[in-house]
């Protein structure tokens, strides 16, 4: 069974403790205030890749809305230094393929906190898990309220 836990914090993130094999993808979404004016970065990674045409992409993926050209330079810049990679862009989507790649809560909790503060975002995190069990969720110190079951055959 899969299962997605939604609209996290950056803190709430940062001190669940889980399986990092059993993340498929995570989402740090960080939004500019007022939410209104639809500027935002997103930062994400999805354990199978993304795809990129008909390729499926290993790495880092960021993607923006409303930001100025300079910024999403900067977002560029701070994520390459932090995470390596190649980048490849294709629209309102930047790929660092090949990038090192991060599951743990802290590790996704810290670098929330970084864009956050860097780029004055207030971000909301989204984590999918694959086969994780009941104990293991209660044991994540994830909160109940924010999980979504992901029906179907997977």
């Amino acid at each position: 069974m899969r299962y997605r836990y939604w609209k996290l914090t950056a803190d709430e993130v940062s001190k669940s403790i889980y399986d990092q094999n059993r993340v498929l993808n995570w989402e740090i979404k960080g939004a500019r205030q007022p939410e209104d004016s639809a500027v935002f970065v997103g930062v994400f990674l999805y354990r199978r890749g993304t795809p990129l045409d008909y390729t499926q992409i290993k790495g880092i993926v960021f993607y923006h809305n409303n930001v100025e050209k300079s910024e999403v330079s900067q977002v560029t810049r701070f994520l390459r230094e932090k995470f390596g990679g190649s980048e490849i862009e294709k629209g309102s989507r930047i790929f660092l393929e090949g990038s090192r790649e991060i599951y743990s809560g802290k590790d996704i909790g810290q670098l929330a906190k970084e864009l956050e503060t860097r780029f004055h975002l207030k971000a909301t995190i989204s984590i999918e898990f694959e086969g994780i069990g009941e104990e293991e969720r209660r044991k994540s110190g994830l909160a109940d309220a924010k999980l979504l079951p992901i029906p179907g055959k997977h």
